[in-house]
Formats: structure tokens, sequence, C-alpha cells
């Protein structure tokens, strides 16, 4: 029960334990939906809901919402997700991204999130607002410091914020945009922002948190295992290919 409440507490969810213990035959199993009943319960005899901490979206009830986005605008040298290679969904080779932006409250500072489709390793880096200027320069300075086969591809949505994206094409990476009110196009984002959001719910005082705390929660997503990855760290699939 430690075991598994250290490994939840470090931001793992029910089935990133399950798989972890099982890929590393420690001799010691468990199912994610015993991980999953054992934190109902407790929530159910205590009626204590901070028990929802150790969960990876901080709910009392598993499931979904989607969020309504702003309507589209014109972007210069927009290109639809349409015209984006098929074989890029199969997620095989690595260097095609995706970005967004995740905000806090409704203004100030926000959290520019990119990650990488193949190995879901993500970088992020703390913005002064939804400025187009910062957001390319940070693309940028990120992607610059890749070799050109893992800076291929970005896909993005239709926001202000994303104006400047055809400042990544000397780099040689080609830019693509979801279609309007469509954000699950770009679905391995949306998941992150969905994980990031355990840290830095809605309503957080952006001045609570810093970049450098925002470095040690990327540095964290990247070293617990994923199921979509066989249980294999982002960084354990990521590094590799530099």
């Amino acid at each position: 029960q430690t075991l598994v409440l250290d490994h939840l507490s470090n931001g793992w969810s029910p089935e990133q334990i399950a798989g972890r213990l099982e890929r590393e035959k420690t001799g010691f199993c468990i199912s994610h939906e015993s991980i999953y009943r054992f934190i109902y319960a407790q929530i159910a005899r205590t009626n204590d809901y901070t028990w929802r901490r150790y969960l990876p979206r901080g709910k009392s009830k598993r499931g979904w919402y989607r969020r309504q986005h702003q309507p589209v605008q014109h972007i210069k040298d927009r290109v639809s997700i349409e015209k984006r290679p098929r074989y890029i969904e199969k997620r095989r080779q690595c260097g095609h991204w995706e970005t967004d932006l995740l905000h806090p409250r409704k203004s100030g500072a926000a959290v520019l999130v990119a990650i990488e489709r193949a190995s879901r390793f993500v970088l992020l880096a703390k913005q002064p607002g939804k400025h187009a200027t910062p957001i390319s320069d940070q693309l940028n300075d990120w992607f610059t410091a890749l070799p050109p086969h893992l800076r291929r591809t970005l896909t993005q949505d239709n926001g202000t914020e994303f104006f400047l994206h055809h400042k990544l094409h000397p780099l040689g990476m080609k830019t693509y945009f979801c279609h309007p009110h469509h954000p699950w196009q770009k679905g391995s984002v949306e998941n992150m922002n969905g994980r990031l959001r355990r840290y830095i719910p809605l309503g957080t005082d952006p001045e609570s948190f810093s970049n450098d705390d925002l470095q040690t929660l990327a540095y964290r997503f990247n070293h617990t295992p994923r199921k979509c990855l066989g249980f294999r760290t982002p960084a354990e699939v990521f590094l590799p290919c530099l």
C-alpha cells in the first residue's frame, strides 16, 4: 500500500503503477482497477475528498469533459491538419510535435506546452501571457536545440498565440492547424494539459509557480511510465533518438 501511495503522490496513474510493476517483475502485482477501487472506497468511507489528490485528474469520478474554444481567426500561411501526412497519425516516427498554451487564469502568465507525439516527451515553459512573439521565440529556442530529425512538424490550434508559426519554417519544420473547435485533433497535448491541471488547477495564481517549478514537473512527466509506451517512460523512448 505504501509503495502504491508513494507512486500516486509522484503523479503516476493507477495504470502506470500496475503496468510498471508487471514490467519490472518485482513479484508484487496489483491491477489498476483495484487501486481505483481503494481510493474511491476511502472517499466513501471517510467522506474526505482530499483522497482525490492521488488520482491523475483529481476527480472523484472517472470521465472526460471538453472545453469551448474561441472562434478561428485568419492565420498567415495556415495549413489545415487535413494536409498533414497520414503516416504521422501512426506515431512511429519521432520528431512530430503538438503544442498548446495552458492558462491558470483568464489573464496573466501561462504555460507553453509542447509534446512529441511518438514518445510523449514534454517541454514546458512559463510565458508572460498569450502574446505571439515570446511564444514563437520559445518554440524556436526549443526546436533549434534539436537535430533536424526531431523537429519535423508541429500541430497547434487556431489561437492568436500561434500566429507566428511560420517563423519555424526556416528550421525545416512544417506547421499544421486543427479544425476550429476540434481540440482532440491534437490529443497528445490535450492529454498532457489534463495531467498538468493536477498540479496547476484552474484559478491558480500564476505567480505561485516559477519556470524552475515547471522544469521539475516536466522531468517528473518524462520519467513516469506510460501505458501507451508499454510502460516505458517518455525519456526512455525519446532520448535514444537524439
